[in-house]
């Protein structure tokens, strides 16, 4: 009689308080947005946050920094995007960070650009 083995892999996501992507793309491509379904501006910005439910927090402070709009949150994965003008953007990124670090006391990433 032979054995049949199975072999399982089981993902887990080990939260910290950490910000692991920041990044802002400027004067993205039209198929990007029609991909996320959200309106063309002159700039995405992306980040990933975890514990996931903190991307509700980095979303508002975003809104609250400068004249962005949420295009994306989602608090079961930690994904926000924003979107503007490049400079709103990036000032609402880094001050996300700012604050996620020093208030916070999260780790996190430099914000890069594309």
């Amino acid at each position: 009689m032979s054995e049949e083995l199975t072999q399982r892999v089981i993902e887990e996501s080990v939260p910290g308080k950490q910000i692991t992507l920041a990044h802002v793309i400027a004067s993205p491509v039209s198929d990007v947005y029609q991909s996320l379904g959200i309106d063309e501006a002159g700039a995405i910005g992306i980040l990933t946050l975890s514990p996931f439910e903190t991307a509700m927090i980095a979303a508002d402070t975003a809104v609250k920094i400068a004249d962005v709009t949420i295009g994306f949150l989602d608090r079961f994965t930690g994904s926000v995007v924003i979107t503007g003008d490049v400079e709103s953007v990036e000032t609402s990124l880094r001050e996300v960070i700012r604050i996620f670090k020093d208030v916070l006391h999260f780790n996190v990433v430099d914000v890069t650009r594309t």
